[in-house]
C-alpha cells in the first residue's frame, strides 16, 4: 500500500520531473515551453502594484518572482487564489463568459493553480487544484476537484515513458478475452488498424512493426503538459487527471477522466456528461458520452456515443456508432454500430458494423466450453433480436437477422440476408436465406441511405463502405446459390432413396441448378437440409430455398447493372460489350472488411508486406495506403460487379445480348424494389394489432401519418423512376 509522504518546500514546487530524465542543460520545463503559445506581446514580470493588489485579493505565491502575465492583465480580476512555480496568464479583462446558462466573469478565483499556462480571457474559478495544464484562449473552469498532469502521462496512448516497466503500457484486448488479439491504442486510431493488428496475429513480423511504430509515434521523454483546447467549458467535474483535450470540447459533472485524450474541435466538438468514467482510451471528434457511462482501456471512433450508463471495456467501438445503457466486453465493432438497450451484452466479438444489438441479446457466452478463447464474428448488417442468446464460436454472413431464441450451439451460417429461427417444438433450426430481399425490402432499402444520413464526421479518416450491395455481401450470395444448389440436390436424391454421399460437388450444383430454375412444384416439396452450420445433431431445415436461390441472383444482377450505370455515367463513351477487354479474367473472390473498407485479399496482403519489409513506416503511411485503396475502390468494385455477373451466367465476358437481358432484368427489380418498399411498409398500417392501440383511423393517421406520405416511401418512388430512366439511357452504351 501506497504511503503519504512528506515533502520539503522545495520539492512541492520542483519536483515533478526526476533530474535523471532531463537532457543534459533542460530544466523541467524545456517540453512545456516547446507546446505553449506566446501571446503576442510576450510576458512579464507582475509589477509591485499588481503583487500589492493581488495580495490585498487574498492571493498568495510561493514566489511572485515566478507568475508572469501581459500588458493586457487586470490584477483585480484574481482572487483568492494560491500559485506554485511558473505561472503565465493571458490577457485578463473585465469581460465575462457565457456557456449555455453558465456566465462567469473572466479571471481567477477561488482556486490553487501549480505551473499553468493560462490563454486570454479564461475563466477559472474555484479550481481546487490546477496543475501543469496549458489552457487555451476563452476557456471556462468552474468547480473542479482535481485537475493535474504527471511527468509521464501518455493521454491515452498505449506507450510507454522513460524508464517505464512494460507492465504500465495500456493494451487493449479486442475480440478475445485472452489477451492474444490486443493491441496498443493511440490517437488516431481506427478500426481499419485495430483490425489490421488484431486478425493478423500469426504475422510475426507485422506485430513487431506495428508495436514498434505505435511506439515510436508518442515521444517517450518526460514533461508533457496536459491541454485544454481553446473555447472549452469544464464544470462541476472530480478528477482529471492526465487528459488531452481538444478544442471546444464541453465536459459536465464527470466522476473521473484519467490518461485519455478527447478529441475535439469547433467543427465537432466533443461532450463528456453527468457521472462518466474514461480511463486508458481515446474519443474521437464529435463524440457524446454521458449520463453515468464508464469505458476503460477503449477507443471511440469519431461521431460516436455512449449513454445512459453504457459500460464499455478492453474495445473499439467504430465511427457513427452508438451504445446505450448496456455491457460491451472484449470486442471489435466497426462502424454504424447500434446498441440501446440495458439488457444486452456484447463479449468478445468482431462485428463489422451496420449492426444493430435489440433488448435480451446475448452475444457471446462462455459456458459451452472450459475456457475463455472463443470468439464470434458477424459480417455487415449483424441483427440478433429481442432476447436472443448465441454462443461461441459463431459466424454469420452479412445481414444475417436472428428470430427470438435461445440458441443451444455453436453456428457457422454462411447465407446472406438470411434470417434464423430457433424452432424449439420441432426440435430444428430454420433458415431463410434472402429473407431481407423477399420479406423486409423496406429496411433493407433504407440502410443504405440512413448509414450515409447519419454520417456526420468532417473529420473522415476511416473510408467506409455503405451500399448493402457490396463485393462482400455479394461474394456470400453467388456463394450462397451454390450451396443452396448442392443442398438441393441433396434433398431430390434423399426423396428418390438414392445416397448424394460421394456425388461429386460440380454433378450436384448442376443438378440443383436445374431444379431450382425449373419447375416450383419440385423444389417446393422437397425437405432441403443445411449441412455444418450449426454444431448439433438437430436438423437445419432451410426455408423458401427456390426463392432465395432467385434472390440471390437478382441481386447481383441489381449490383451489377447499377454499378455498370454509375461506372459509364462517369465514363460516357464507355461501350459496354467493351469490357470484357478492360476486365475479363479471373474475378477477386475474397474481400477483407478492413474497418468498415472492403479491400480485395491481395491487396491487404501487399499492405501487410508494405508494413514488414519497412516501406510503410508509421501509421500516417499505412493510412495514406488506406485512401490510396479507397481511391482504386470504384473500379475495382465495378470490375468484381462485372465479373459477378459473368459468374451468375455463365458466360467468361458479356455479349450485347447478356448486357440487354440483365437491364431488362434490372428494369423489373427496380419496380419490385419499388413495390415491396411500399407494401412492406403498408403491413404495418394494415396489422389488426397495431391498428388496436388507436381508437379510430384518424388517430392512428394523426399518430403515424398516412402510408402514401412516408417520406422514405416517396423517396423509393422518386429514385425508382430517375433510376428507369437512367437504364433506358444505359442501353444505348450496348452496341
Amino acid at each position: 500500500m501506497e504511503k503519504v509522504t512528506v515533502l520539503p518546500p522545495e520539492k512541492l514546487i520542483n519536483g515533478w520531473i526526476d533530474p535523471s530524465y532531463l537532457p543534459e542543460g533542460k530544466d523541467k520545463y524545456y517540453i512545456r515551453n516547446r507546446q505553449v503559445r506566446k501571446p503576442r506581446g510576450g510576458w512579464r514580470h507582475l509589477t509591485s502594484d499588481e503583487i500589492e493588489r493581488l495580495v490585498k485579493n487574498d492571493n498568495t505565491a510561493a514566489s511572485w518572482d515566478t507568475i508572469y502575465v501581459t500588458d493586457e492583465f487586470l490584477p483585480q480580476m484574481l482572487k483568492n487564489n494560491k500559485f506554485y512555480g511558473t505561472v503565465r496568464i493571458g490577457r485578463v479583462s473585465e469581460n465575462g463568459l457565457q456557456f449555455h446558462d453558465l456566465r462567469l466573469p473572466c479571471g481567477i478565483s477561488n482556486s490553487s493553480i501549480h505551473s499553468c499556462d493560462i490563454g486570454d480571457d479564461c475563466a477559472i474559478h474555484d479550481v481546487h487544484y490546477l496543475s501543469h495544464y496549458i489552457i487555451g484562449d476563452r476557456c471556462m473552469l468552474f468547480n473542479i476537484h482535481e485537475m493535474s498532469t504527471t511527468d509521464h502521462s501518455k493521454f491515452g496512448n498505449g506507450t510507454i515513458k522513460e524508464g517505464e516497466k512494460e507492465a504500465v503500457r495500456v493494451r487493449l484486448e479486442i475480440m478475445n478475452e485472452t489477451g492474444c488479439r490486443a493491441v496498443y491504442p493511440f490517437d488516431g486510431m481506427i478500426t481499419a488498424d485495430a483490425y489490421l493488428w488484431a486478425k493478423y496475429i500469426d504475422d510475426a513480423k507485422l506485430q513487431e512493426k506495428l508495436r514498434t511504430m505505435t511506439q515510436k509515434s508518442v515521444d517517450s521523454r518526460r514533461g508533457y503538459y496536459g491541454t485544454v483546447g481553446d473555447g472549452c467549458v469544464i464544470k462541476t467535474s472530480e478528477i482529471i487527471k492526465d487528459v488531452k483535450i481538444g478544442a471546444g470540447c464541453y465536459i459536465k459533472g464527470a466522476s473521473k477522466l484519467k490518461n485519455i485524450t478527447i478529441n475535439s474541435s469547433d467543427q465537432e466538438p466533443s461532450q463528456i456528461g453527468e457521472n462518466v468514467i474514461l480511463v486508458n482510451g481515446i474519443v474521437g471528434y464529435g463524440c457524446r458520452i454521458f449520463y453515468g457511462c464508464t469505458a476503460v482501456k477503449f477507443v471511440i471512433g469519431n461521431n460516436s456515443n455512449l449513454k445512459y450508463g453504457a459500460r464499455m471495456i478492453d474495445s473499439v467501438l467504430g465511427d457513427n456508432s452508438t451504445i446505450s445503457c448496456c455491457e460491451v466486453l472484449n470486442n471489435l465493432i466497426f462502424p454504424a454500430h447500434e446498441q440501446h438497450h440495458n439488457n444486452s451484452f456484447l463479449i468478445a466479438s468482431c462485428v463489422k458494423g451496420q449492426s444493430n444489438m435489440a433488448a435480451g441479446a446475448t452475444v457471446g457466452s462462455n459456458h459451452n466450453s472450459r475456457t475463455n478463447d472463443n470468439e464470434v464474428v458477424a459480417g455487415r448488417g449483424f441483427w440478433p433480436g429481442l432476447c436472443t442468446s448465441i454462443k461461441h464460436s459463431s459466424v454469420f454472413a452479412s445481414y444475417t437477422l436472428l428470430s427470438k431464441g435461445a440458441y443451444p450451439a455453436e453456428l457457422n451460417i454462411p447465407l446472406p440476408f438470411c434470417m434464423l429461427a430457433n424452432n424449439e417444438q420441432k426440435g430444428e433450426l430454420e433458415i431463410f436465406p434472402a429473407f431481407w430481399w423477399l420479406r423486409n425490402m423496406y429496411a433493407l432499402a433504407r440502410n443504405s441511405w440512413k448509414y450515409q444520413h447519419r454520417d456526420k464526421r468532417i473529420t473522415k479518416v476511416q473510408n467506409i463502405e455503405f451500399d448493402t450491395y457490396a463485393p462482400d455481401s455479394m461474394e456470400e450470395a453467388l456463394q450462397g446459390r451454390a450451396i443452396l444448389e448442392v443442398w438441393t440436390a441433396k434433398a431430390w436424391m434423399r426423396a428418390r432413396g438414392l445416397d448424394p454421399e460421394g456425388v461429386p460437388e460440380e454433378e450436384l450444383r448442376t443438378k440443383g441448378h436445374l431444379l431450382l430454375s425449373g419447375d416450383p412444384e419440385v423444389v417446393d416439396h422437397l425437405a432441403v437440409m443445411g449441412e455444418g452450420v450449426e454444431k448439433s445433431r438437430r436438423p437445419v431445415r432451410i426455408r423458401k430455398p427456390r426463392e432465395a436461390w432467385q434472390a440471390y441472383g437478382d441481386m447481383i444482377t441489381h449490383y451489377a447493372v447499377m454499378n455498370a450505370l454509375r461506372y459509364v455515367e462517369s465514363h460516357p463513351g464507355t461501350n459496354l460489350t467493351d469490357l470484357g477487354g478492360q476486365w475479363a479474367g479471373e474475378r477477386q473472390s475474397s474481400w477483407i472488411n478492413l474497418g468498415g473498407q472492403l479491400v480485395a485479399e491481395a491487396d491487404v496482403d501487399r499492405l501487410r508486406a508494405d508494413i514488414r519489409s519497412g516501406r510503410l513506416r508509421n501509421w500516417a503511411a499505412i493510412h495514406a495506403r488506406y485512401a490510396e485503396l479507397w481511391a482504386q475502390y470504384p473500379e475495382d468494385k465495378m470490375r468484381h460487379a462485372y465479373l459477378c455477373l459473368c459468374a451468375l451466367l455463365g458466360r467468361e465476358v458479356l455479349l450485347a445480348d447478356d448486357w440487354a437481358q440483365a437491364i431488362a432484368r434490372e428494369e423489373r427489380i427496380q419496380q419490385y424494389i419499388c413495390d415491396q418498399v411500399y407494401l412492406t411498409r403498408k403491413k404495418d398500417y394494415e396489422n389488426p394489432f397495431r391498428r388496436a392501440t388507436y381508437r379510430s383511423e384518424a388517430e392512428m393517421i394523426a399518430a403515424v401519418g398516412e402510408l402514401d406520405d412516408n417520406g422514405f416511401v416517396c423517396q423509393i418512388q422518386e429514385e425508382t423512376a430517375a433510376n428507369l430512366g437512367r437504364l433506358a439511357v444505359l442501353r444505348k452504351h450496348i452496341k
